[in-house]
């Protein structure tokens, strides 16, 4: 396992899933299993190298976005999926900077023809088939990370293959204007995610995860370097013994940033782990439907509580 340099003691774990050796029951599969749950437990996260992403899909897929978010804002506010929280995002005061949109099930190549559709009636083929292309592949990194986690805790496999036919994906894509004379360079507020897990990819550097020491690491933008982040679901699983990662966005350059995020949610009541229940660990918090916890996030009461997710379904 690598670190990379930062002025803190403590630094986020890097951790190698190109190595060739990384089958599981082999030594280093047992290995890279207990490097990623004591990450997340540490830090709610960690840094994935994984080069099964092609370049010119990478550099194709951030050249689309751009065509993306230069569409008319009427055109990006157009309603693509009735789940909450899933469209578009942006024009906040608070982070004026901040821009995404989000593509609900990018693993279907219909979904992502009929996304691609409602932005560009005409069509955009190069968009629908990077955006797929590129979804396949970061998805490949959920699935083993998530059997990673299942089998360090000793969690039957049987209950991840439940999680994963159940598990529904959104392709978000961010941008980060230039500040204005004037204006914070701030692109996002610290925060968790509400997802199950987020696997984020950026261009331009930017995005900063809080440690357990309280200090921030500055990730380094890389195609094959992907911070895979514990969100609020994940926290309720695994009884809080894996913590939500908690991550913010400066924008430091004088050109616009771009970014990737494949967000995983629930698509069923979701609830402790039985397994991580004892009496060290109590149980703290009740069963919850990841999609009316999306309803929930963004309401007055969310937004002012410590926890979300504790404000939510915590015992």
């Amino acid at each position: 396992m690598m670190g990379s340099e930062t002025e803190s003691k403590v630094s986020l774990p890097v951790i190698d899933f190109n190595d060739e050796n990384l089958k599981p029951g082999s030594h280093t599969w047992v290995w890279a299993c207990k490097a990623v749950r004591s990450a997340l437990e540490d830090h709610g996260g960690f840094l994935a190298l994984y080069d099964k992403v092609d370049p010119l899909l990478y550099h194709s897929l951030f050249s689309a976005m751009e065509q993306l978010f230069d569409l008319p804002l009427q055109t990006k506010m157009q309603h693509t999926t009735d789940k909450p929280i899933y469209t578009y995002a942006g024009q906040r005061p608070d982070i004026p900077l901040y821009e995404s949109m989000a593509i609900d099930n990018p693993l279907s190549h219909k979904h992502c023809h009929n996304y691609t559709t409602i932005m560009w009636p005409q069509g955009n083929h190069n968009f629908s088939e990077s955006v797929n292309s590129y979804a396949k592949k970061v998805a490949e990194l959920d699935y083993i990370v998530k059997r990673m986690v299942f089998e360090s805790y000793g969690v039957e496999n049987k209950k991840c293959e439940s999680l994963l036919e159940s598990t529904d994906y959104v392709l978000r894509c961010y941008k980060y204007r230039i500040p204005k004379v004037g204006e914070s360079n701030t692109g996002v507020h610290p925060h968790t995610d509400s997802s199950f897990l987020t696997i984020l990819n950026q261009r331009l550097n930017g995005l900063e995860i809080q440690l357990k020491d309280g200090e921030w690491f500055k990730v380094d933008a890389s195609p094959s370097m992907f911070a895979v982040l514990a969100g609020d679901a994940f926290v309720v699983w695994s009884n809080e013994r894996i913590r939500g990662c908690v991550h913010r966005v400066f924008m430091n350059s004088n050109v616009e940033r771009y970014s990737l995020g494949m967000l995983s949610y629930a698509g069923k009541v979701m609830e402790p782990q039985t397994e991580l229940v004892d009496e060290e660990h109590p149980l703290r918090y009740k069963p919850f439907d990841h999609y009316q916890y999306l309803r929930f996030f963004l309401t007055e009461e969310a937004v002012k509580s410590a926890s979300r997710i504790k404000a939510y379904c915590g015992v």
